[in-house]
């Protein structure tokens, strides 16, 4: 292997040192020299005598550069400065700022992220190699279920290979957490952070400041073939968030209907996040060919949010008067007026989601002297979630056209709109508990309560078998893995009523709370409570929902994956250089199952009947891959890779649940026979995203190994596409609805479907450029960071242009860095274009809306006490994010700007902290 050390040893020893874990396979192989193949490239287990620890945002920005150069697959990663602190506040935020990669936010943290443009939907995420369940609805993590402080190292794979299990389709993160006998000394870290929200304190109860505690031990016995290491992190802090929110807008934009708000649901919310996680790990070398390694985390998350705020219906349920109408591109639209006769209602809302992980797995690792290794690999993972959502309601009286009414004036603008009205919303002596504009029906309706509990658990068994050939194919790689996943929704809801039947009850003096001000809407102050007394004192009680609407929600499914593959890893002398690389093929069998609820007339009593339900599929995916890469010894790389890859849709698609009864027109039947059958729900059949794709890069290292300029382009042939769709349906396993009797059982279903595909293609620019290669005057500075262009086109199942969830056509980051003798200084900036953008709606149930461009500025600066000081070991920092407070908008269906309908403002963050390494 003496020719591919020749270029890693370009690379200053301090960062190769920290590779670590970065060579390794995502497929969680063996600890082996991360230059020997793909395998090890994936599993973040190298070892090497010279392995150190280093900090320092350069050397972390040179270890990144050099995981990027050594790798076989086409990858970016980022890389911890020191022990228990990675380059930004979050792995979301640290993620972000890769090239071709950008996140979105929810309440203000960088939790969600997006490869080549393109949202969670077409990425995996893996926890040391292994496939994770996730605090979320998709299959790809919420990243702020993990401490920033117990990660090493992220890799973003955006090209498979044959040994990568559990890839996805525009990229797979591998989120990476030290190995004890990498590091070569006894280290102890201690670390701690203070946070200011400079909205402050917007709802009684909230804070307006946080903080974060971490530490780290790592050490190593019985000479050196022991190693341990502990990490443990936890963090109590406050999250702000003013919002304006409209239902819509009314009207059609013609002369005499202009487009007008439809009405308001606008709040203040008030996060506060508590989080505890630890990671342990122990390595065991029982021989020098034989390693075993355990490794085990833990998080428990805690978000506890309270919305507080006024729902007021507007334009559709009237046009407003004296309004200003202006003419726009896409018809008039009414930027002022005035709404009479307004029936407000007063929300105190409460949404919290405890959840608790458990991932962990032991990994066997044979390296004979032979030629021979194997390994064998047991990973689990568990997400215990409960999602509580409350609502509650007030107001000046029970019933649509009962009690005081408000005179409102409105001027609608590019960052919503603002109001005037003539009620005073803070008086309990006006508000009270009801149900204000009668929502309820016949029953009193003073909010609702609504708790989601999922479980997800998932199994994974992998071996692996590999020989060292020699000549041009350099080894052979052999492996199995069986991954066995479950997931279970339980919905638990209640209407919230006042007590004794009352149709409304004053709110108890002893439960009042600081106003909460909506004035940054106009609206001003608002009586505001916690639902939560109200609900144990008695004011208020639940009352179960009997609708089979709740029962129809619940879930099971079950997805077992048996994955085989053969590799061959390439290894040849050029005459221009080396090539490197592999070939393969993966396939995996699936078989997925689900299990609900449906109601149909059964027994022809005329109500809907229960009846449980059970559907699966089973199907094969052969997945051919190939990764070559050129090495010159002047520094370039040049890269081509093909593969054939996939992406299982969400979990929650699959699901069986569906409802279902007679349709008597002809006319949507799918077959011209009448009467048939029509229903909705979920698709346990559903197939996954499919594509052929192309990748090549140039690359170019220089300054050691410390720099690089890269250039990336890319095409996927989507082959197999999955969208929200109407799609013939054979109802024959099903019990047929009582009355008449189908002509035929193939109807309709409103549901997930696979279409047809389309593609999607784009370029990316990367560089990371210490300016000491330009003269020595400006050692210490330097810049990072990269643009993606993606352009896409995918059809829906009517053969119609569909919008990708998530995907931004333009992504890019950028930082410029001050780096020497411990002083440490750095500004970035993140961009992303207009998205396809998940919010959560009432419930948990996801809600997409067309998010306008952003731009985030971010700051840092710190100061690591030299060798030889009497401080040696303590590093302070000081952190600013989003110091432009820039906002998170949706817009409306028609792209008029002063149509917004969410206007969401994080504020500015601040932190300050320290790390101690003893």
């Amino acid at each position: 292997m003496a020719n591919r050390n020749r270029f890693t040893a370009t690379v200053s020893m301090s960062a190769f040192a920290v590779s670590l874990a970065a060579m390794a396979t995502p497929a969680v192989a063996q600890d082996v020299d991360p230059n020997v193949d793909v395998e090890a490239e994936a599993d973040a287990d190298a070892q090497s005598d010279d392995v150190i620890i280093v900090s320092g945002f350069r050397e972390s920005l040179a270890t990144s550069v050099s995981t990027k150069r050594n790798s076989d697959l086409i990858l970016e990663s980022v890389t911890a400065e020191d022990i228990g602190k990675l380059p930004d506040d979050s792995i979301g935020e640290s993620i972000a700022r890769l090239p071709g990669v950008t996140s979105q936010r929810l309440n203000g943290r960088a939790n969600v992220i997006a490869i080549r443009g393109l949202g969670p939907d077409f990425s995996q995420t893996l926890l040391n190699g292994r496939e994770q369940t996730s605090t979320g609805d998709n299959r790809a993590v919420e990243f702020d279920q993990y401490p920033s402080e117990v990660v090493n190292q992220v890799n973003v794979y955006k090209t498979p290979s044959a040994s990568l299990i559990g890839q996805g389709l525009v990229g797979t993160i591998d989120v990476r957490t030290i190995r004890p006998l990498e590091a070569d000394e006894r280290i102890l870290a201690v670390g701690a952070k203070g946070s200011y929200a400079d909205l402050g304190a917007l709802n009684a109860g909230s804070k307006e400041f946080g903080y974060r505690v971490n530490a780290t031990f790592v050490d190593q016995f019985a000479d050196d073939t022991l190693g341990v290491a502990l990490a443990a992190a936890y963090t109590d802090e406050p999250y702000q968030l003013q919002e304006f929110n409209a239902w819509g807008y009314a009207g059609d934009g013609t002369t005499g209907n202009p487009f007008v708000i439809g009405g308001n649901k606008s709040f203040v919310t008030s996060t506060q996040l508590k989080r505890f996680g630890v990671n342990g790990t122990v390595q065991f070398e029982a021989s020098p060919t034989f390693m075993v390694t355990v490794d085990g985390f833990y998080s428990n998350f805690d978000d506890d949010q309270s919305k507080r705020g006024i729902e007021l219906p507007l334009g559709f349920n009237g046009a407003p008067t004296n309004a200003t109408v202006v003419d726009g591109p896409f018809g008039g639209f009414a930027e002022a007026g005035t709404f009479e006769n307004v029936e407000g209602v007063v929300r105190n809302d409460v949404f919290q989601r405890k959840a608790d992980l458990y991932s962990g797995g032991i990994n066997l690792d044979y390296q004979g002297n032979d030629g021979w290794n194997a390994f064998f690999d047991f990973g689990y993972s568990r997400t215990d979630r409960e999602e509580l959502s409350i609502e509650s309601y007030s107001g000046t009286g029970y019933g649509a056209g009962v009690g005081a009414t408000d005179t409102i004036d409105f001027i609608s603008g590019t960052e919503g709109t603002s109001f005037s009205p003539t009620l005073d919303y803070r008086d309990p002596n006006l508000i009270v508990l009801t149900d204000p504009l009668g929502w309820g029906g016949d029953r009193i309706q003073a909010g609702y309560y609504n708790d989601r509990i999922v479980e997800d658990e998932l199994f994974q068994y992998r071996l692996g078998v590999g020989k060292e050939l020699g000549g041009f194919f350099s080894k052979i790689n052999f492996g199995l893995a069986y991954t066995d996943r479950s997931k279970n929704l339980t919905p638990d809801e209640f209407f919230v009523s006042p007590a004794n039947g009352a149709t409304e009850v004053a709110i108890p003096n002893s439960a009042l709370l600081r106003e909460t001000d909506l004035g940054y809407l106009g609206l001003g102050p608002i009586v505001s409570y916690d639902v939560r007394d109200l609900i144990a004192d008695g004011t208020l009680v639940l009352d179960p929902n009997p609708s089979n609407d709740v029962p129809a929600k619940a879930y099971g499914i079950t997805e077992k994956l048996m994955t085989a593959y053969l590799q061959l890893d390439i290894e040849q002398e050029m005459g221009v250089g080396v090539l490197t690389g592999n070939v393969g093929v993966q396939a995996i069998n699936t078989e997925q199952n689900s299990t609900g609820v449906a109601f149909a007339d059964i027994d022809g009593d005329g109500a809907a009947d229960r009846v449980d339900l059970s559907l699966g599929d089973n199907y094969w995916d052969v997945l051919p891959s190939a990764n070559l890469s050129l090495r010159t010894d002047s520094g370039w790389v040049f890269r081509v890779a093909a593969s054939r890859q996939i992406q299982r849709p969400q979990l929650d698609d699959l699901r069986v649940a569906i409802s279902y009864g007679i349709n008597n027109n002809a006319g949507e039947s799918p077959t011209g026979e009448a009467p048939f059958i029509s229903g909705g729900g979920g698709n346990p059949l559903l197939r996954p995203y499919r594509a052929n794709a192309v990748d090549l890069n140039i690359e170019k290292y220089f300054a050691g190994g410390a720099g690089v300029i890269a250039a990336q382009v890319f095409y996927k042939d989507l082959v197999s596409y999955i969208d929200g769709s109407r799609v013939i349906f054979d109802y024959a396993p099903f019990p047929q609805p009582a009355g008449q009797t189908p002509a035929t059982t193939i109807g309709f279903l409103d549901s997930e479907v696979n279409t047809g595909g389309g593609n999607f293609y784009g370029v990316e620019l990367a560089a990371t450029v210490p300016f000491d290669v330009f003269t020595g005057t400006l050692n210490g500075f330097g810049v990072t960071g990269g643009a993606g262009y993606t352009k896409t086109k995918v059809e829906n199942a009517n053969g119609d242009t569909d919008q990708i969830p998530g995907y931004s056509e333009w992504v890019a980051n950028g930082t410029l860095y001050y780096d020497l003798n411990g002083f440490s200084a750095r500004g970035s900036v993140r961009y992303r274009s207009e998205f396809l953008a998940d919010f959560t709606g009432f419930g948990g149930s996801p809600t997409r809306r067309l998010a306008r461009a952003e731009t985030i500025f971010d700051a840092q600066i710190g100061y690591e006490f030299q060798s030889g000081s009497a401080l040696e070991g303590l590093s302070l920092y000081i952190q600013g994010q989003n110091l432009t407070n820039a906002p998170f908008v949706s817009q409306f269906d028609v792209p008029e700007p002063r149509a917004v309908i969410d206007y969401q403002e994080y504020g500015r963050r601040f932190l300050a902290g320290f790390t101690y390494k003893f």
